[in-house]
């Protein structure tokens, strides 16, 4: 995958859907992408917002190589053990599906609690299945002294959380054309967000000082935009790894890989050609 290569969105991709068996009654439901065949690919990891948000980024990156799109377990109606009720518990279960797909220097791209995710997989990673990470818009970490953290949007009615999340008004969802099914679908995953997120929601206390024994490359793209998670807090971000590179992206919010495909996947592209792999002709 290069710079050149990711430069565009791709085509629209049918991406295939199935159910991973993991551990302790564990299942993970997941959307493939392109085709498995080195034992290399990428991770997807969404935000609250819901799986969907991560599927133009998948057919994007369909052409060039596989990705996986899990939900995590409680969103969209899937089940979620009464045990797995935190980000690490998600960290883990993603490093296990890695194993169990059989991954490894796996790009993961995650965003907001994706990103959290990702942070978290890597500190964790004792067998080389994480070879870099993409943070878009991540949470995670709290602000540094006297900087900007996060929004708290529990409590925030859905109109007033697009405003936030989109620069553009043309992205943002008309909640008023929902049907009760769809608001009530809405309501659960973000139920299951609050349940995962835990009493701090956007942020662990601690994981800003432990970021620094990330040692894989770690690329912090932010939609400058974001009513949400404010651009120098994205900055404090790429400071905290060991090998941390920020891009903004202009005329984004909190979902540059929606808002500006083109500059993300270029972003992307261009960390992969100078960063993670320099050395390799694509």
């Amino acid at each position: 995958m290069s710079a050149t290569d990711t430069a565009a969105p791709a085509a629209a991709a049918t991406a295939s859907a199935r159910t991973v068996e993991l551990t302790d009654g564990l299942s993970v439901t997941i959307e493939e992408y392109g085709t498995a065949s080195d034992g290399s690919g990428v991770l997807l990891l969404h935000g609250g917002a819901g799986p969907r948000t991560m599927a133009g980024l998948g057919a994007a990156l369909s052409g060039q190589v596989y990705a996986v799109a899990p939900t995590h377990p409680g969103f969209d109606g899937t089940p979620r053990p009464e045990w797995a009720d935190t980000i690490a518990d998600l960290a883990i279960a993603y490093l296990d599906l890695l194993d169990a797909l059989d991954l490894t220097g796996v790009m993961v791209v995650g965003n907001s609690i994706g990103g959290w995710i990702a942070a978290e997989m890597a500190l964790r990673d004792t067998r080389g299945r994480v070879g870099c990470l993409v943070l878009l818009n991540a949470v995670g970490i709290a602000a540094a002294d006297g900087g900007p953290g996060v929004v708290d949007v529990r409590g925030m009615a859905p109109a007033e959380m697009s405003r936030l999340s989109f620069a553009n008004p043309a992205f943002r969802p008309d909640f008023s054309s929902f049907s009760d099914a769809q608001r009530a679908g809405m309501a659960a995953n973000q139920k299951t967000l609050a349940t995962y997120a835990g009493e701090t929601f956007t942020h662990d206390p601690k994981l800003r000082r432990r970021l620094r024994r990330v040692t894989v490359p770690t690329l912090v793209v932010w939609g400058e935009q974001d009513g949400i998670a404010p651009l120098d807090y994205g900055r404090g971000y790429a400071d905290a790894f060991a090998d941390g590179h920020f891009v903004p992206v202009a005329d984004a919010g909190h979902f540059p890989h929606i808002e500006q495909p083109g500059q993300t996947l270029g972003a992307i592209g261009e960390f992969v050609d100078t960063v993670v792999k320099p050395d390799e002709t694509v």
